[in-house]
């Protein structure tokens, strides 16, 4: 049965990156430009996929990461679901500031089932993450797309594995470095039956040889 081959890919580097700034769907920051050299360094060094299609999340620093590693992708498809959690009240706040905030702790506690003011819900997040990715692999299925990428947060790609990626693993197993990510594969039985991808490789290509 064939098998479908989703590259899926976190951001680059922004300037909230750099000073700290609790950045998440509520924040459109654009790539630095450390961020962009970061990018370009991988680009260098590593091999991307070839891909004509792009899934992104509408984000900049999401779309510009899109822009750099695949400028010769036909299809560029922005899904409004492929954005970070919402933050809330913690948005564009400095973590140092945010480590003494006592509904920040409750946050950063999954028992305590805490939403930030303005924010998005632990359950919103994660059903949407896992919506998202299945539907991605439905609409290349339906369209005989063997193979795409996906440019979205870290926070995404770690909801989006520990819910659906093979082996199991927690969220914070899944963390991606910027730049990089996973190779996901899906066949349509193991997307029907399942509603599972595995996860094969590391990308860009050569990345974890080099990390090892």
């Amino acid at each position: 049965m064939k098998n479908y081959r989703l590259y899926l890919i976190r951001h680059g580097m922004t300037q909230s990156n750099v000073d700290g700034i609790y950045a998440g769907g509520g924040t459109d920051d654009a790539l630095c430009e450390a961020g962009r050299e970061e990018i370009r360094g991988l680009m260098q060094r590593f091999a991307y996929p070839h891909v004509n299609t792009v899934f992104s999340s509408p984000l900049r620093r999401a779309v510009e990461t899109v822009e750099m590693i695949f400028p010769d992708a036909k299809d560029k498809i922005i899904l409004a679901d492929l954005r970070e959690n919402s933050f809330g009240e913690f948005e564009g706040r400095r973590v140092r500031e945010l480590l003494q905030d006592e509904n920040f702790k409750k946050w950063m506690d999954p028992a305590q089932h805490y939403t930030p003011k303005g924010g998005e819900s632990a359950p919103e997040f994660h059903k949407r993450c896992s919506e998202v990715l299945m539907g991605m692999f439905e609409y290349m299925m339906k369209t005989n797309t063997e193979q795409a990428a996906c440019v979205t947060h870290g926070g995404v790609i770690m909801s989006m594995l520990a819910q659906r990626g093979m082996p199991k693993r927690a969220p914070e197993m899944w963390m991606a470095d910027r730049g990089c990510g996973y190779v996901l594969q899906c066949s349509p039985e193991m997307w029907m039956r399942d509603g599972i991808a595995e996860v094969s490789e590391i990308i860009p290509y050569g990345y974890l040889d080099e990390e090892e």
